[in-house]
């Protein structure tokens, strides 16, 4: 185990890749997933002067432990 690491590190799910390839460079840095959150993330629009939020994706964040 490496001591310049630290034990958990977050690791978000880039806008164009998969959760396979996320995962899988958690596992080349030398984490395991031990938690999966997901947060949406919203936008906000004005329409005929009023303003609207519409949901415009959905955020995945895995937390990784240092093996």
């Amino acid at each position: 185990m490496d001591k310049n690491k630290p034990k958990k590190k977050k690791f978000e799910v880039l806008e164009n890749e998969t959760i396979s390839s996320c995962l899988d460079r958690m596992k080349e840095e030398g984490y395991m997933p031990v938690r999966r959150m997901e947060e949406p993330v919203f936008q906000e629009n004005t329409r005929n002067g009023k303003k609207e939020v519409e949901i415009l994706r959905q955020k995945v964040i895995f937390e990784g432990k240092l093996q």
